[in-house]
């Protein structure tokens, strides 16, 4: 009997490459307004946050006050500016796509993401993906993101329900590159993986059970080994 159950993705930072594209997108989105959001203060403080997160958070942050109807305008006008980068080309990390084809042939995956579902959708099809994954959580479908366990939680019952299996949150993995997603993760009871394709080790390792360079130097038989040694 396998010890691993089952697989969560992340998207942002750990299949696709594209954190650095949501930045610029929201430094776009910003520019007409008081607020401001530099590189460091992205990676610092707001990239494990959904999009309405952010804009929430960094006029807390800067003590601005916006209404409901400017909030919503931001991540509306934020998506249409992602999407017309994002429409430049291909922006998997190297071997995504040959880990995510390994592991869906062994055990059912999903992705949990602070990004919108049209999003994971959109690039994952375009690679050819999109039909691997039994479930696919963005920031749209739960009402709290991360660091809340909530799309980890709403990821795992979907793959419960998919597949008819009994499956175990603790023979379940995670795979993340910042801490938020890896708190949420833990928070929702599933083992964690995290990947330094945005954040060093060192920066990691507290909040993961394994730490690896990316999705191209981790293989299956470590996270049956995980699984296998942490238990049920």
């Amino acid at each position: 009997m396998m010890a691993l159950d089952a697989i969560i993705f992340d998207f942002d930072g750990v299949i696709a490459n594209s954190e650095r594209l949501h930045l610029v997108a929201f430094q776009q989105a910003l520019a007409s307004t008081p607020l401001a959001l530099t590189d460091d203060a992205y990676y610092a403080h707001y990239l494990g946050f959904d999009d309405l997160g952010v804009f929430r958070q960094l006029a807390a942050d800067q003590q601005r006050s916006l209404t409901p109807a400017e909030l919503e305008a931001l991540v509306a006008d934020k998506g249409r500016r992602y999407d017309l980068l994002a429409a430049a080309g291909e922006m998997l990390f190297p071997g995504a796509a040959g880990f995510i084809a390994a592991a869906a042939a062994l055990v059912p995956i999903a992705v949990a993401s602070g990004a919108h579902t049209h999003e994971i959708d959109d690039v994952l099809g375009r690679a050819g993906l999109r039909g691997h994954f039994l479930a696919v959580v963005g920031a749209d479908q739960t009402a709290a993101s991360k660091p809340a366990p909530d799309p980890y939680l709403e990821a795992f019952a979907r793959l419960r329900r998919q597949t008819g299996l009994p499956l175990s949150p603790t023979r379940t993995v995670a795979i993340e590159d910042s801490r938020w997603g890896l708190d949420s993760a833990r928070a929702a009871g599933l083992r964690t993986v995290a990947v330094t394709n945005t954040y060093p080790a060192d920066a990691l390792a507290a909040h993961a059970d394994l730490v690896v360079a990316g999705l191209h130097a981790l293989d299956l038989a470590m996270l049956e080994r995980l699984c296998a040694r942490e238990g049920s």
